[in-house]
């Protein structure tokens, strides 16, 4: 006689699951936040760069 199989409820999930699930959302969590800023970079490239790049120089004559 068969026993009937019973699902875990979600109290009871497997410890390697839940880092399997929580590495998970970190790695989708990560994929976001790059495309994001990929996205801002691409919208507006120079944004990020100083005026600037080098020190001003007095120039006197």
């Amino acid at each position: 006689m068969d026993h009937p199989v019973q699902t875990p409820s979600w109290s009871e999930i497997d410890v390697d699951l839940g880092f399997a699930l929580f590495f998970l959302f970190l790695l989708c969590l990560f994929l976001v936040i790059t495309v994001v800023r990929c996205a801002q970079t691409v919208i507006d490239p120079y944004g990020s760069i100083p005026t600037s790049t080098y020190q001003e120089e007095q120039i006197t004559n």
